[in-house]
């Protein structure tokens, strides 16, 4: 008996029913299983990521245009109050106030408060059903400015208090200012929440391509030792990881546009309570507008991308330390 024959000789005949599989099928065959158990908690982790990631750029895109709103409104009105002083008559210095706001170039509407609604002004703080009568309550005049002028306010508040001396003028460009100041503090904000995503989604895809990396080693060392190159198997990772991650943005970014889609019905729920007025009052009508919706889509897709990169920049070190 030929004892080296035994040893290479295969131990059954299978003849005919031997499987033939397809040199296409062999070489399309994945190094990383599509469907595994890291693979569904890694799509779960970019997820959630990307959930939380286009709902901080949502609230901070409707902040800004709400912000950008008010301060065009607000921009846009000058206040006059008239307070009373002794031995003037206030009505009449409220009417000289307003014959020398309209006399201003650069103002094209002037409208002043009546007594009651300038006390009715006061109401939030005193109350219904107070008689104001003996209190001082000034009189209110709002003037609008002509779009795309600047007033020369130091004229204005000199014509003002020619014809009324207990008269105020404001243009609340204080008011604008912490308005920007509050703005660019929510953007900061998110801008960190969004980086803080990018690294929280960076360190969890490196443990990811560390562990299927781990599991798939020797499969990797043969390649690795038969020839293949690092950009080789670096590539199937990449398109691995990389469709993992678009799946994970898909379900995250698709969850957070159809919650601010529903926003706008949500909120009408609550529109008259002190809750629903509150929000409306800061975030508008709660509907993104279409370059919103541009903008998480390429937020998810940039996740994605970081996802793959990740898994890349991973991988190489890892295949250096197989070296």
């Amino acid at each position: 008996m030929n004892k080296s024959g035994d040893e290479h000789g295969p131990l059954v005949d299978l003849g005919h029913e031997r499987p033939q599989v397809a040199a296409r099928a062999r070489n399309m065959s994945p190094i990383v299983p599509r469907a595994s158990i890291s693979g569904r908690a890694l799509v779960a982790v970019v997820a959630i990521m990307t959930f939380l990631a286009s709902i901080t750029t949502g609230t901070v895109l409707l902040v800004s245009a709400s912000a950008a709103e008010w301060q065009s409104e607000v921009a846009s009105e000058i206040t006059i109050q008239v307070r009373p002083s002794a031995g003037r008559d206030l009505d009449r210095d409220a009417i000289a106030a307003v014959e020398a706001m309209r006399a201003q170039a650069g103002i094209v509407e002037v409208r002043p408060f009546t007594k009651n609604e300038s006390a009715r002004l006061l109401e939030p703080w005193l109350g219904t059903g107070l008689s104001i009568e003996q209190l001082p309550v000034p009189r209110v005049i709002v003037a609008r400015v002509q779009p795309g002028t600047t007033p020369d306010l130091a004229a204005l508040r000199a014509r003002v208090l020619q014809a009324a001396p207990s008269a105020s003028v404001d243009d609340h460009r204080a008011w604008i200012e912490r308005m920007r100041s509050m703005t660019g503090a929510t953007v900061f904000a998110g801008i960190g929440i969004l980086a803080l995503v990018i690294v929280a989604t960076i360190i969890s895809v490196s443990f990811a391509t560390r562990g299927a990396m781990a599991a798939n080693r020797p499969i990797v060392e043969v390649l690795h030792f038969v020839g293949a190159g690092d950009s080789y198997i670096a590539n199937r990772f990449l398109r691995h990881f990389l469709r993992l991650g678009l799946e994970g943005g898909l379900i995250g970014g698709g969850a957070a546009m159809l919650g601010f889609g529903f926003s706008e019905s949500i909120a009408s729920w609550f529109s008259g309570t002190p809750v629903g007025d509150q929000f409306a009052a800061l975030l508008g009508t709660f509907s993104l507008r279409p370059s919103g919706y541009l903008a998480l889509a390429a937020q998810a897709v940039l996740i994605a991308a970081i996802t793959a990169w990740a898994s890349r920049r991973t991988l190489f070190a890892t295949l250096d330390d197989i070296d």
